[in-house]
């Protein structure tokens, strides 16, 4: 957390001066922080500022030949603004999304953190970034890589659980058909149950800018108030469209609600942006209330198909790979980021922090109540589950499958 903190401090100062200083006496800047920063000095300001690592050391070397010699006269040449070799990417537009449609498929670790990873080498990628028509060296795609948040990792897992043997082969059939639908111009979302969050004038973890001196005072102890209760976001995230909806449940997050938040997203965004669709894709985790061996999910799912006349279809991902999900780390961060260091002291308040969420890429959301009462505890009954018009798919009908309305059965 202090590292944090400096870094955001070398971060404001070079904001605030990097317009008043021309291009030496800015590396010499910023090679004096990362000095007086210490171990880690050279990348810590190398990622505040944006400067490369070598430009950095440049000014260190000046700043050390001052201090050696300070009778020499240092060489006043410096280069017009805008000179220099152009950016690879200002001179290709297209190259950073060609480059992100190749590693996204097959990323790998947690996309919610700060380091993703890929398990192709710059090499290969620059090979097939060439051929695609954006020529480019490994040595740019490394550097391209490291400013979209990867690094190329060597051989070893990163467990979140028990690794099935067909995950891979299951990420591989989840974008196959998310493509497929969308060529097909037919919507796909993904969802998943945000944690639940309790309501009142609690701590809420993050930092937010406050008066020197005057921080948001809350409740010493979490203990749930009765009254207000708790706040259980479910979120459905439309990937075509990069538009969100959550439902703030206030009792259990079962299937039923799940499927209800659904239904709302469809009735009040799904439907306007989808018009004519007879298809929805669902990609959802492997547990929760959304989970594949959920007897009530494929019930309520079932319910929600006849609702909507169309075929549901579903991919859940493999146990132990929720992270991958892209509601993970299109919407819910932002989300978290946007509430962060504020007391969630309503409901209300929970809906307007939500709806208020908004990204550079042009992420919109919509939230609303859900004071539904969804009992825990249901038993579904082989005859029941045996009226839902499920049909498996050929790979992993325990993962994927499709549910037709009941006037298709």
């Amino acid at each position: 957390m202090q590292d944090a903190a400096i870094i955001q401090g070398i971060e404001s100062r070079y904001s605030a001066l990097s317009s008043l200083l021309d291009e030496r006496l800015r590396r010499q800047w910023a090679a004096a922080e990362a000095r007086a920063y210490g171990r880690g000095g050279l990348r810590a300001v190398s990622r505040a500022t944006g400067m490369s690592l070598n430009t950095i050391k440049k000014g260190l070397a000046e700043l050390l030949e001052r201090e050696s010699h300070p009778e020499a006269v240092t060489d006043s040449r410096l280069r017009k603004p805008g000179a220099g070799r152009k950016r690879a990417t200002t001179a290709d537009p297209g190259l950073a999304q060609a480059l992100e449609r190749l590693v996204d498929p097959a990323t790998r670790g947690d996309p919610q953190s700060p380091l993703r990873w890929t398990c192709k080498s710059t090499t290969q990628l620059a090979n097939e970034l060439t051929r695609q028509g954006h020529p480019v060296s490994p040595r740019t795609v490394g550097r391209l890589l490291k400013a979209s948040g990867y690094s190329l990792q060597s051989n070893r897992k990163t467990r979140e659980g028990a690794d099935h043997p067909d995950r891979n082969a299951q990420f591989e059939y989840i974008n196959r058909t998310v493509q497929a639908f969308q060529r097909r111009a037919q919507p796909v979302i993904s969802v998943d149950a945000k944690k639940k969050e309790l309501v009142g004038n609690f701590k809420n973890g993050g930092v937010e800018w406050q008066p020197v001196g005057e921080p948001e005072e809350v409740l010493v102890h979490d203990f749930m108030d009765k009254t207000l209760g708790k706040a259980i976001p479910y979120g459905v995230y439309d990937l075509t469209e990069n538009q969100g909806w959550v439902s703030v449940g206030i009792d259990h997050d079962t299937a039923r609600f799940a499927a209800e938040a659904i239904r709302r997203w469809w009735k009040k965004m799904g439907a306007k942006k989808h018009e004519g669709a007879t298809k929805l894709l669902i990609v959802a985790d492997g547990g929760g209330s959304n989970g594949s061996r959920t007897r009530l999910w494929k019930v309520a799912l079932q319910e929600l198909a006849n609702r909507l006349q169309m075929t549901i279809h579903v991919c859940h991902f493999p146990p132990g790979t929720s992270k991958w999900n892209k509601i993970e780390h299109r919407m819910f961060c932002h989300i978290t980021q946007n509430w962060r260091g504020r007391p969630l002291v309503s409901h209300d308040v929970i809906i307007q922090l939500i709806a208020n969420t908004t990204t550079s890429q042009g992420l919109r959301i919509k939230a609303e109540l859900d004071s539904g009462s969804y009992p825990t505890g249901i038993k579904v009954t082989n005859q029941e589950l045996g009226s839902v018009n499920i049909q498996p798919a050929k790979f992993h009908g325990d993962w994927n499958y499709r549910i037709a309305n009941s006037r298709s059965k």
